[in-house]
């Protein structure tokens, strides 16, 4: 672009992926302006093209072709005008990918895109990680990457980093996760694509997306011989997240509230009020949150969907927060009031993701659609047919974008032998009748109903349907600031492959990392002390980060 990026045009090339929202408020924020390509005849028009991506490699391959587009950006990029690929938008970059084998992709980078090894490790990779420059390249300008630099991650395939063939070539950065090295942005020529998500990456991620518009990242042919895989650390930190359960109080006002053990009223009768949704969520921004997740507990079955106050809020948090942001509630069929239309759930996913929301987070269907694969299972019938919400919405928008709310509360026996149908564990905290095992129960709407169901049942069924993470909360330690209920978590994380958060019953920072060193937890949460200030989130970032538990520091946390 010009000096301050203002006179050439700056286009999105948006295949239906899913949340382009927030890289659209990220520019907005820098100060530009961008126009989304509606037609092939806009590649011309473009002189800067930025393609994000997000969820199935095959989907949005074939998104291109049916919208007629794929030839039109091979001739953009060949044309020399500087294109920028995010996430799925830099892996179609490579020949292929393992996710989708019969699948071509655009093949302007040597390799294939491959599926993380869960061997030792969860997928998908979701989090703040380090990208070290590999090369001695000293082109200018460059992309605005500092060495050390967190950037958020949240995919189950990515590029392998090899050092060898035509690499040295167009690899920027790479990527430790756990025992495997990515390649975690690419720069040939006009060509600049990252797999994090900048627009998700707080203010590193803006400047990235700054140097990118305002300068003309051209790299000159490079050959030399770069750093080897060895060489890359791993720096995935804890996720550090802040929880907003949202609801109407009794003025119909929409507010942030916080229940003891499910219980949102004050001994008044009100509904308990700390604060309004879309403020809260930016001072956790401002104050170095990793996450935001909300979660609508309030009905709106009389309002039309596209009408849901969800939606809003969602619209405004993302023009004010640019870090990853889930939603919970409400996420199922929905009827409207007037039965005019049904919207299936993956549509009612597809409308948070549209609003701002990059994961969706699903409870009580979740526990009804593991009763119908555990039945499907034991009546020897295929337990998975493609109904369930959790299947469509992975299949369409990757598995990383779809969160399971678990709800347990503690049943506690006397032997495993009272509940032979359920996981049963040997506690170290007896029942109210001296009970030393209990089993964890699930339970749905709101935590009013108990069902058949222990976690790990929950949790096998939900990954095999295709979730992403575990949002694991705990009715028993729910208000209580006594600590997370670590023999729930370190249980949940025995049988899980895929991340989880623990939730319910921090009280101070060492709550959070007791939780991460005697469990191994991905990602530790809190809602009610976070917004009465009880414990800042710096002082818990800072406390982990003493105890030498990787962490994101952000610039309000080291002033």
């Amino acid at each position: 672009m010009t000096a301050n990026g203002q006179q050439q045009k700056l286009y999105l090339l948006d295949y239906g992926a899913g949340n382009v929202r927030s890289l659209v408020n990220a520019i907005e924020r820098l100060g530009y302006h961008i126009e989304f390509i509606q037609s092939a005849a806009d590649f011309d028009k473009a002189d800067k093209i930025i393609f994000p991506g997000v969820g199935a490699y095959g989907y949005a391959i074939q998104a291109l072709d049916k919208k007629g587009f794929t030839e039109s950006l091979r001739s953009y990029i060949a044309s020399g005008r500087p294109l920028m690929g995010i996430c799925v938008g830099m892996q179609v970059l490579f020949e292929g990918s393992e996710e989708s084998p019969e699948v071509q992709g655009l093949g302007i980078f040597e390799g294939r895109v491959a599926l993380f090894n869960s061997g030792v490790k969860t997928v998908p990779h979701i989090g703040w990680n380090a990208a070290q420059v590999v090369h001695t390249d000293d082109s200018q300008p460059a992309p605005a990457m500092n060495d050390g630099e967190r950037f958020y991650f949240v995919h189950s395939y990515a590029a392998p980093y090899t050092g060898e063939g035509t690499q040295p070539q167009f690899v920027h950065t790479a990527t430790r996760y756990s025992d495997e090295t990515i390649i975690s942005s690419v720069w040939k020529d006009n060509v600049f694509a990252t797999q994090f998500h900048p627009e998700k990456s707080g203010s590193a991620g803006l400047e990235l997306l700054r140097s990118f518009i305002q300068d003309d990242l051209v790299r000159k042919p490079f050959r030399d011989a770069v750093a080897p895989p060895s060489s890359v650390k791993d720096a995935l930190g804890v996720r550090v997240i802040a929880c907003l359960d949202v609801r109407t109080n009794d003025s119909g006002d929409l507010v942030v509230t916080k229940g003891d053990q499910y219980d949102v009223r004050e001994n008044s009768g009100d509904v308990r009020n700390l604060g309004k949704p879309v403020d809260l969520a930016a001072r956790y921004f401002t104050e170095g949150a990793d996450e935001i997740t909300f979660l609508n507990i309030t009905s709106f079955r009389d309002c039309p969907f596209a009408d849901t106050p969800m939606l809003e809020v969602l619209r405004q948090t993302s023009e004010r927060v640019f870090v990853p942001l889930t939603i919970g509630g409400g996420v199922r069929d929905v009827a409207e009031p007037d039965g005019s239309r049904v919207w299936p759930a993956v549509d009612v996913a597809g409308e948070y993701f549209r609003s701002g929301a990059d994961k969706v987070s699903i409870g009580s269907d979740a526990v009804y659609a593991a009763e119908r694969y555990w039945q499907r299972m034991a009546a020897g019938e295929p337990p998975l047919d493609g109904s369930t919400a959790i299947e469509q919405i992975a299949e369409r928008y990757g598995r990383q974008a779809v969160v399971i709310s678990v709800d347990p509360r503690r049943v506690y026996v006397n032997s495993p032998e009272d509940a032979p149908t359920h996981h049963v564990i040997e506690t170290a905290f007896p029942g109210p009748e001296g009970q030393r095992y209990c089993w964890y129960q699930c339970t749905v709407k709101g935590g009013r109903e108990p069902r058949d169901t222990d976690v790990r049942q929950l949790v096998t069924a939900c990954q095999a349907m295709g979730a992403g993470e575990i949002l694991l909360n705990c009715m028993d330690k729910d208000g209580t600031n006594s600590g997370y209920d670590l023999e729930l978590i370190r249980d949940t994380k025995a049988a899980a492959s895929i991340p989880v958060i623990a939730s319910s019953g921090a009280g101070c920072p060492e709550h959070f990392s007791e939780a991460v060193e005697k469990t191994n937890v991905d990602a530790v949460l809190a809602a009610g002390i976070f917004h009465r200030r009880e414990v800042p989130i710096e002082a818990v970032k800072r406390h982990m980060d003493e105890r030498g538990i990787p962490v994101r520091i952000t610039g309000s946390q080291t002033s």
